[in-house]
């Protein structure tokens, strides 16, 4: 992986064929210059495969824009508006307030920007991203600042504060946080004071690129293109020193010395894992020495029950990475490879061109502080089954290697004790139906993305017919697994808007299971038909036969199932009460 682009570099792209690639509608709102903004936002866009049409408003003109249903922005119909409102404006505006309102000015900024999403919202349900406040420290009342309520950075630090706090609490606001830009490249950098005084432009020049690249990363999750999985290597990587020369008794790991850097390392791992990220390893080792650390060594953070692949032999990295892979069952290009020699770094990425790589500083100190200036792993939501997604991908190897005792695969199906809890949306499951709809690309027939908020109007809309089915066996429970979506379509048809599913669960008979639930429910609510869509994808062509295979007629770019003469098809999964 390339340090992040300069952005006379991003500039190049706007030369390149952009044809090919995903399209996405965005509008950029700002109180100050963003026109150089939005060239480095394209320019970042086609190295992530996205075609950004953006529609840019003149500067300070944002509050016009959004309260006048007229205006250009509601003409141009974004999926994605930015709001970009800078420290610098918050500064004058702060000035400009009488000083007994200052304990009240974070508030009512606040209260400001509630009223626009409101607005947006209301007009066009579309995704905001707000760029959070950069700190300026106007040096009034120096140290005291941090004690002192009508200080001009206790209110902005309070604002950021509150700003999560909204977030928290309106499904469709994410927060872009270029205040981090600004501690990692420094101010100096972030901001040229002559620039902006003579050109309205706050980002500086090399600013922009990441500020870029931090926005592109949130527009990435929210048309569901996340990494999922980080494949580790071991000797002077997860460890300092080689297990097989050194011994478990000399490698460094700790909390002395260099040993501290790789112990850190590894507490930032189990996080990711905590979060939901697949660990896996890759080494070239004897698979029993490059166990031992983590059976045997006491300050080891990370354990075998951490990781869902372990892979140490002495063949190839990338082949051992591509055995990974269809093991998981998700794309390369959703997984990190993390290797400390240079060589093996280049042969992953000459081979799989698609995995990203980046690569590390020579020294392990500095691992973290670049990994975390990467922003590897960025989502839009989180949710409560994530810390449990290496126990389940633990416990489907565990599936596999005992179906191999059966020479029939329904006795196999049936030995499972199958059951699937079947329920529509509610409050409990709209983070993990929201999330599963952005993770799932190849088991997705429409491969529609849905942000919680929109997972909460469907629920409340007598419109549409919602889904969420769980399963579980004898071996443990996989939580939430796949989501179906009808539409009423007319007094007769019954549209599949989405139908995405786990891949984890492929070969089970839950396509059946799901089929028989909603045929059956279109019927007992007086329905004739269900009418389905496929819509190919770069990564979707295992679901290109899903209606065919089901039953369904070809009725011209649609399928369709007559559900009163239906008759349901096999499957070993039982409901759940």
């Amino acid at each position: 992986m390339a340090p992040i682009k300069t952005f006379p570099e991003l500039k190049k792209n706007l030369k390149c064929d952009f044809s090919t690639l995903q399209k996405v509608k965005v509008a950029v709102l700002g109180d100050s210059s963003t026109q150089f903004l939005v060239k480095a936002l394209r320019g970042a866009g086609y190295d992530a495969g996205m075609d950004l049409h953006i529609w840019e408003s003149d500067f300070n003109q944002i509050e016009r824009q959004i309260f006048d249903p007229s205006s250009e922005l509601y003409a141009d119909r974004p999926e994605i508006v930015i709001l970009f409102q800078s420290s610098h404006k918050l500064l004058q505006k702060f000035n400009k307030t009488k000083k007994e309102d200052h304990t009240r000015f974070a508030a009512s900024e606040l209260a400001s920007i509630g009223r626009m999403y409101d607005t947006l919202q209301n007009g066009l349900k579309a995704k905001v991203i707000y760029y959070n406040y950069t700190e300026i420290d106007d040096a009034v009342f120096g140290n005291f600042s941090s004690k002192f309520e009508s200080s001009f950075l206790f209110q902005l630090r309070k604002l950021n504060y509150e700003l999560m706090a909204f977030a928290v609490g309106n499904a469709d606001f994410f927060i872009c946080d270029i205040s981090t830009i600004q501690n990692q490249i420094g101010k100096n950098a972030f901001f040229q004071p002559s620039i902006y005084v003579n050109t309205e432009m706050v980002l500086s020049l090399d600013a922009l690129s990441y500020v870029a690249a931090r926005t592109i990363a949130l527009i990435n999750a929210l048309k569901g293109r996340l990494r999922k999985c980080v494949i580790l290597d071991l000797d002077n990587t997860m460890w300092g020193g080689v297990i097989g020369d050194d011994g478990i008794e000399n490698i460094q790991i700790g909390s002395l010395g260099i040993g501290k850097a790789f112990s850190e390392f590894q507490y930032w791992v189990k996080k990711l894992k905590n979060r939901g990220i697949i660990v896996a390893v890759c080494s070239k080792n004897t698979d029993s020495v490059a166990r031992e650390p983590f059976e045997k060594h006491p300050e080891m953070v990370l354990h075998l029950e951490d990781i869902a692949v372990f892979r140490a032999n002495w063949e190839n990295k990338a082949d051992n990475i591509r055995h990974i892979q269809s093991v998981l069952n998700i794309g390369f290009d959703s997984m990190v490879f993390l290797d400390d020699n240079p060589f093996e770094r280049n042969m992953v990425r000459e081979n799989i061109p698609d995995i990203c790589v980046p690569e590390l500083p020579e020294d392990p100190a500095d691992y973290l502080e670049f990994l975390y200036s990467l922003n590897l792993f960025e989502t839009t939501v989180v949710s409560g089954e994530d810390a449990e997604r290496t126990r389940l991908y633990q416990i489907e190897a565990q599936r596999s290697s005992v179906q191999q005792a059966f020479a029939n695969e329904d006795d196999f199906l049936k030995s499972l004790d199958m059951l699937s809890l079947v329920e529509p949306f509610n409050k409990f499951n709209t983070p993990r139906v929201a999330q599963l709809s952005q993770r799932s690309n190849q088991y997705n027939l429409r491969t529609v993305r849905y942000s919680e908020g929109e997972i909460g109007d469907i629920a409340a809309s007598d419109a549409y017919h919602s889904f969420a089915f769980t399963l579980e066996d004898k071996f443990g429970d996989n939580g939430l697994i796949c989501v179906v979506i009808l539409k009423n379509e007319n007094k007769d048809t019954l549209f599949i808007e989405s139908w995405f599913m786990s891949c984890r669960v492929l070969k089970r008979g839950m396509e059946n299971f799901v089929l028989n639930t909603i045929a059956g429910h279109a019927k007992q609510q007086g329905f004739a038909y269900l009418k389905g869509e496929y819509i190919p994808t770069a990564k979707n062509e295992m679901v290109r036969r899903h209606y065919q295979d089901l039953g369904f007629r070809e009725a011209g770019d649609y399928w369709v199932l007559d559900v009163n003469a239906y008759e349901k098809r096999k499957n070993y999964i039982g409901y759940k009460k």
